[in-house]
């Protein structure tokens, strides 16, 4: 006679948060403004402008894009949203900085108006393993919206997870 499997983990009453449910579809580009410097250092407004005007922006089009510099050179902080305009009508979002503040502002706007009660008083475990690239600003923005009303809260997966807090019992 075969024994029946019996999923343990559903069993259990800890309840699996999985960042990557939230991480939102869509195609992620870095766009340099570097190209557009005056020899890769110097932003001559006029020449800037122009150029701005010439691009091709549909390439953006239903995108994420993070706008940043990768030349050492200072430039005015009217230039990233002045190039912010020309995005805007093309991009699903702008972030000022590489893909990794990118990905964090992404996550950052999923969470901010996440409804956590369905684990207010439950063990949680953040899912550890991902396939989309996860930052790590992510998990501690997510761990400050259950802190203050998860029982207990571990990281990985339910075969190994590493505790990360627990509520003391009231006397």
């Amino acid at each position: 006679m075969a024994t029946a499997i019996v999923n343990k983990v559903a069993q259990s009453g800890l309840k699996i948060f999985d960042l990557e449910a939230l991480y939102p579809d869509g195609k992620r580009m870095l766009l340099d403004i570097k190209a557009w410097l005056d020899e890769g250092m110097v932003l001559r407004e006029r020449a800037f402008r122009q150029q701005l005007r010439d691009h091709d922006w549909s390439i953006y089009q239903g995108a994420y894009v993070a706008v940043y510099n990768s030349a050492a050179a200072l430039i005015p902080a009217w230039t990233y949203m002045l190039v912010t305009t020309f995005l805007q009508p093309h991009a699903k979002g702008v972030v000022q900085g590489d893909l990794e503040a990118l990905e964090s502002a992404l996550c950052y706007a999923a969470l901010h108006d996440l409804d956590v009660s369905p684990y207010r008083d439950a063990r949680v475990i953040i899912k550890g393993c991902a396939h989309k690239p996860i930052p790590q600003a992510a998990f501690v923005a997510l761990i400050q919206k259950l802190l203050p009303i998860s029982q207990s809260i571990m990281y990985g997966e339910a075969c190994s997870t590493v505790p990360l807090f627990k509520r003391k019992k009231c006397p």
